[in-house]
């Protein structure tokens, strides 16, 4: 039989599990209130935080690990300005950079319409849990809409769970033409700088 300490402590933890189950429940169903902005590139305040966010996204294990080049970090915003058809949605938690999208305008030869492909998402390790991803991938569907946008695609990682069950949830699956030719692969080919 456990000591009335251990009963207190065994209790507590088990009152503890149980409100932030509660507060997790509470959190999914009222989202945290964000302002959600079209970053423009060639403003240098939008351009840091697109940078910061992307750096951090590829420190982190569904990034590769590898902090961006120093060429990246100085150059990406000009990089995307000069694309006509980039685009990127920063989420600010109180003023915080705490998610990012960055997409591309491509087109659908078979729809004959356009398209956004989703290029980079993510959210800052201190505002997981949130909605956040769910908050920009609504804002991402807005976008898309008001382009024309037959649809969206995006790549994920396969050992990415969370942001797979995310997206089923939201309506994503995997592409394919015909059952029997199977889902489509991402692949690439790095060419020579």
């Amino acid at each position: 039989m456990a000591k009335p300490a251990q009963r207190v402590i065994i209790a507590t933890a088990l009152i503890q599990s149980s409100v932030n189950t509660r507060r997790h429940r509470r959190q999914e169903r009222n989202p945290i209130v964000l302002d959600i902005i079209d970053a423009d590139f060639t403003n240098p305040a939008h351009g840091d935080m697109v940078v910061a966010l992307l750096d951090e996204y590829a420190r982190g294990p569904m990034g590769g690990g590898q902090p961006l080049s120093d060429y990246a970090r100085a150059n990406l915003a000009a990089e995307l300005a000069r694309r006509p058809a980039a685009g990127a949605l920063v989420a600010l938690q109180d003023g915080v950079p705490a998610g990012l999208a960055i997409y591309f305008e491509g087109f659908s030869t078979f729809a004959c319409k356009p398209l956004l492909n989703l290029h980079d998402l993510m959210v800052s390790e201190r505002f997981r849990g949130r909605g956040i991803a769910r908050q920009l991938l609504a804002a991402l569907d807005e976008r898309a809409a008001r382009r024309g946008c037959c649809k969206i695609t995006l790549e994920v990682l396969q050992g990415n769970e969370p942001a797979k069950a995310l997206y089923r949830k939201i309506g994503y699956q995997g592409y394919e033409l015909a059952g029997d030719a199977g889902q489509a692969m991402f692949w690439q080919k790095k060419l020579a700088a």
